[in-house]
């Protein structure tokens, strides 16, 4: 997952309003959303290399999301970090006490952000900056560096969502098909290259390669009920398909 924005309401019908763009290698093997047939009651997609997921929800209203921090010196962790979320969807512990244990044992993977939480409380914990947090009520935005890095697709989709709040699902997702790509000098540089810098740059990535996989709208209400569409994509940004869940 390289992009979330989210709105955090706790005194809302509405709690949390999300959507979220997952980019991937195009050859890296996915299931689209579902119910896990092995986990009854998680509904998320699912990577079929490491076993993971990149965000998901449970028929408890549990909700956990990730994204990799872009950092091409930083070394593979021994364990992939689709588990953070899976782990914390298929167990019981509040979120503080799951980032808690995530926290000593985050060496073991790779850089991350993970956003974990319910209809009550909604944490953050970025694994360079140590120290999970509480969110409180407002618009954020995630993608891979840390939570509201102003890198401008991270900007411009938040910015988006702000407009669109109290929009249908149909006009965030039609949000996160932004492709548009910033001048040049307002680039990050992460060390990736100028031309992989352009790439990344978008709310929407295609190529022939690697390229937005999905992207999510979920809405989690204060009484634990919830929505979530997912439209998946192929190379060259080719629809493939579209699943929607309710609880």
């Amino acid at each position: 997952m390289c992009l979330i924005v989210f709105a955090w309401q706790p005194e809302s019908p509405t709690v949390l309003r999300l959507a979220a763009n997952r980019d991937e290698f195009y050859s890296r093997p996915s299931a689209a959303l579902s119910e896990w047939p092995d986990a009854p009651g998680v509904f998320a997609g699912r990577d079929l290399q490491a076993g993971g997921t990149w965000l998901g929800v449970t028929a408890q209203g549990r909700f956990a999301a990730l994204t990799n921090i872009r950092d091409p010196r930083q070394k593979a962790g021994p364990r992939s970090r689709g588990a953070l979320t899976a782990d914390y969807l298929l167990g019981q512990e509040s979120a503080p006490a799951y980032l808690d244990r995530i926290m000593r044992d985050a060496t073991e993977y790779a850089g991350f952000n993970l956003l974990v939480g319910d209809a009550q409380q909604l944490w953050h914990f970025n694994s360079q900056e140590g120290q999970p947090r509480q969110l409180e009520s407002g618009i954020y935005g995630l993608s891979n560096a840390s939570l509201d890095t102003p890198w401008p697709k991270l900007l411009r989709a938040r910015d988006a969502l702000s407009e669109r709040i109290d929009g249908v699902d149909e006009d965030l997702l039609e949000m996160l098909s932004d492709s548009s790509q910033p001048a040049d000098h307002l680039l990050p540089d992460t060390g990736v290259g100028l031309a992989t810098e352009r790439l990344l740059s978008s709310v929407f990535i295609a190529s022939a390669t690697y390229g937005t996989r999905a992207s999510t709208v979920l809405n989690l209400k204060q009484n634990g009920g919830w929505s979530i569409t997912e439209r998946s994509f192929g190379p060259h940004s080719t629809v493939l398909d579209e699943v929607a869940l309710r609880r």
